[in-house]
């Protein structure tokens, strides 16, 4: 009985497995199910003085199809990647968390690329709207936790490169120097 009872428990074991995919020998994770992520440029986060808080690969959404779908379904995102989702004007923007299994931080950033504000640690899968507190261009997802890391505050800003673009000298933005 006493070796039936311990197969049993090992079984169980195996089958508490966690939902998270392998993690590649870079660091980056392979999607097991679900859309997997692709790059399509570089983002670099600054403090308001132009000081380099810290710079992510991105995949860049421009579409209204592909803003729809954002990250929704995908169950691996590497630490140092996010979704640049870009609109043709800024506005009051909300998100929701609907099909989306990993917590983000949804970050807002208005025309000039300033920060606007934060949601950090969403809920995955939830319906509520996450709302900017003010109107923006530029929505930035990670996973749960950069904003906290990383410190971001008002006045700072990004600044982004896609495929084969010279990087240009990145300057302060105007609404910061004039606050």
């Amino acid at each position: 009985m006493r070796p039936l009872l311990f197969l049993s428990f090992l079984l169980g074991l195996a089958a508490c497995g966690t939902d998270s995919p392998p993690a590649t020998s870079n660091g980056e994770c392979e999607e097991s199910q679900g859309i997997s992520y692709r790059t399509d440029g570089q983002l670099t986060f600054f403090r308001a003085d132009s000081t380099e808080i810290k710079s992510i690969d991105i995949e860049v959404v421009d579409t209204d199809s592909t803003r729809a779908r954002g990250l929704m379904a995908r169950k691996c995102l590497p630490d140092d990647w996010g979704m640049l989702f870009v609109f043709p004007e800024e506005r009051s923007q909300a998100f929701y968390m609907a099909n989306t299994p990993r917590s983000l931080d949804i970050m807002y950033f208005a025309a000039d690329s300033t920060f606007v504000n934060a949601a950090k640690y969403t809920t995955p899968n939830s319906l509520d709207n996450v709302f900017s507190d003010a109107p923006a261009q530029f929505v930035v997802e990670t996973p749960a936790g950069f904003v906290d890391r990383h410190g971001l505050a008002q006045g700072d800003f990004i600044f982004w490169t896609t495929g084969d673009e010279e990087p240009e000298e990145v300057a302060v933005p105007d609404s910061v120097l004039t606050d």
